[in-house]
């Protein structure tokens, strides 16, 4: 079926249900950053492969909403398939709901129920649908609950993933799952609540002591969870279930059942349920019987599994050891005659240094795969924030400019995620020695703060861009997301950037320190540790009695320091530059040959004294 295809037999459907329009968003049941092939719907209806976009369809015409991320791809792949491009960055484009208000106010097609919008109730949260329905209705549309996609996406849909799933050992994750499992019985009970909904993944894993491969750099397992104060019942399919993980289940007196019988089970429950209405479906929550109590609320998982035990900030700090050896060799190969060889010949490209960078990964102790997509952006390239280079598009990378490299790996002893940009070669621009000193000065700041506790991360990421600010400059992105430990790069409910969240920092928490700068055509510049919330004394000037908090920095990998332009400096950063370098290589150069170790010692050798006129 060609994308017209597949749009005229949408449209037959909304006709048959009486519909005006048709949503469909990217994303599934489980609220995931990622997903897997089987709900990509937005893909197999438009042919856009972007991670983020939304189609709408009314009768007459197709739409994709996507951010700026994704324009010229969008306009691509969509080039030829009837489906307009909707510029949702760019200030004049109107929200989905508000194009929608607009259409029906001047459709020339009578509905007999009046203008109808649907949209799967599955890959809707509660309260995103919740509120949809509030906007449409203030306009006089309506809103239904049903999924036009699966009786028309037959063949060829990729089927729910059954690969098989793990224990989690305990000596990984510190807290066995009957402890778990009291806690948050425990946090059901001060909510006089009955039983909990649990549809995040990675809340799923953690509270489970499981992991699994069902998506992409996320070791997660495709599930539903109830959680009751004499019961807990995880769905999923059965063939997942190997028969040491059905003997650990049991031994918890965790019950199995099948992936969609957690709609019957919602169906049979009575008293209160708690669920997070910004993570589990509306599907899930029409699904609950009209007598239930219903209480939308945070999940007591979220900022329990942010909280990371002592196993596993031990495990962590190996993890990054382990991705420090992987680095050092990655960047020394960089720099190898060899490898500039090939590079001047252009026999490199960018996804070449991927590659490259996953196989030194791979000979670390405990790697999985990949947290997250790695973005390799050579030059102009990595000013594009969320970049992701394919074999047939990556840029061939020469020996001189500019390089931004984004990674991280999945380990069982954590997760981790590390931002560098080097200098390749040739003369480097005074415009990019202050650009790369202005984000590192930031990043240093951020990273050696203490505040009293009950400070939020909003409250914080100022100091991050204070010095790029009086220069005119700063960035679009967050400057810090929380980090999940053997589970998603990327998981809350606490974070560094300007939104307001009310999620205070607290002892165990790991947040990136990530601030940038984006020169569209010539650089990127991100400079990124991951650092984990401990307390630390007050000092003897303290005049009040708060508890204070700081940073560990648990990243181990040297800065570029060809790039800083040390006039720049103050003479603390300075020494914070050197102490951190040196506690690198005490770490790291134990785990390397030789020769390993001697190219590290030279990247982290003391940064001297800036000259400046008249010195000696």
């Amino acid at each position: 079926m060609t994308v017209q295809d597949k749009l005229s037999a949408l449209r037959g459907l909304m006709q048959r249900e009486g519909l005006a329009a048709y949503i469909v968003p990217s994303t599934d049941p489980h609220a995931s950053e990622y997903m897997a092939s089987h709900w990509t719907e937005v893909c197999w209806l438009t042919s856009f492969t972007g991670e983020a976009g939304t189609a709408v369809v009314t009768l007459d015409k197709a739409l994709l909403w996507t951010d700026s991320r994704y324009y010229l791809q969008a306009g691509i792949e969509l080039e030829g398939t009837t489906v307009e491009l909707m510029r949702e960055s760019d200030i004049d484009c109107p929200k989905i709901e508000e194009w929608l208000v607009s259409e029906a106010a001047n459709s020339q097609q009578p509905m007999a129920n009046g203008y109808t919008v649907g949209v799967n109730p599955e890959m809707w949260s509660a309260n995103g649908y919740k509120k949809l329905k509030e906007q449409l209705e203030e306009a006089g549309i309506g809103l239904k609950s049903i999924d036009l996609i699966r009786p028309l996406w037959k063949e060829g849909r990729p089927e729910i993933p059954t690969h098989r799933f793990f224990e989690f050992d305990t000596r990984y994750a510190g807290e066995s799952v009957h402890s778990k499992l009291q806690r948050m019985r425990a946090k059901l009970r001060e909510k006089n609540a009955d039983a909990m909904i649990v549809s995040a993944l990675d809340e799923i894993a953690w509270l489970l002591n499981i992991r699994g491969n069902d998506v992409e750099y996320n070791p997660v397992v495709i599930s539903y969870l109830v959680l009751e104060q004499d019961k807990c019942t995880l769905f999923v399919q059965p063939q997942k279930v190997t028969r040491e993980v059905g003997a650990y289940l049991r031994a918890n007196d965790i019950e199995v059942r099948g992936y969609e019988d957690v709609f019957a089970k919602l169906g049979e429950l009575k008293g209160t349920v708690l669920y997070d209405g910004a993570k589990v479906n509306e599907a899930l929550y029409e699904a609950l019987g009209a007598e239930v109590k219903k209480v939308n609320a945070q999940s007591p998982i979220l900022l329990a599994k942010s909280h990371k035990n002592e196993t596993e900030l031990v495990g962590i700090r190996r993890a990054m050891e382990q991705d420090a050896v992987a680095l050092t060799r990655f960047f020394r190969w960089l720099e190898s005659d060899d490898t500039r060889a090939r590079m001047a010949d252009g026999k490199v490209t960018e996804w070449d240094l991927m590659e490259q960078l996953h196989d030194y990964r791979m000979m670390g102790k405990h790697f999985i795969e990949e947290s997250f997509g790695t973005i390799a952006g050579y030059r102009g390239n990595g000013a594009i924030v969320h970049y992701a280079a394919t074999k047939e598009t990556a840029d061939f990378v020469y020996p001189h400019d500019m390089l931004l490299l984004d990674s991280g790996g999945q380990y069982l002893d954590g997760t981790t995620d590390i931002t560098r940009t080097v200098w390749l070669g040739g003369d480097i621009p005074a415009q990019a020695k202050r650009d790369y000193t202005y984000v590192l000065k930031g990043h240093l700041m951020l990273g050696h703060i203490r505040w009293p506790r009950g400070t939020r991360g909003n409250q914080i990421d100022a100091l991050a861009k204070q010095y790029m600010w009086q220069a005119g400059i700063t960035y679009g992105h967050g400057t810090g997301h929380g980090v999940g430990h053997f589970l998603s790069c990327h998981e809350g409910p606490q974070n560094i950037r300007t939104d307001m969240n009310p999620t205070v920092l607290e002892a165990g928490q790991i947040c990136s320190d990530e601030p940038g700068i984006y020169r569209t055509g010539k650089w990127g510049i991100r400079t990124e540790n991951l650092v984990a919330v401990t307390p630390v004394e007050s000092t003897p000037e303290a005049t009040t009695e708060d508890e204070w908090l700081t940073w560990e920095t648990l990243t181990l990998f040297p800065y570029d320091t060809t790039l800083i332009d040390r006039e720049l400096l103050t003479e603390q950063e300075r020494q914070w530059i050197n102490e951190y370098h040196a506690e690198v290589y005490r770490r790291v150069s134990p785990l390397l040959n030789a020769e390993e170790a001697e190219w590290l010692k030279q990247k982290t050798l003391p940064l001297p004294l800036p000259h400046r006129a008249g010195s000696k």
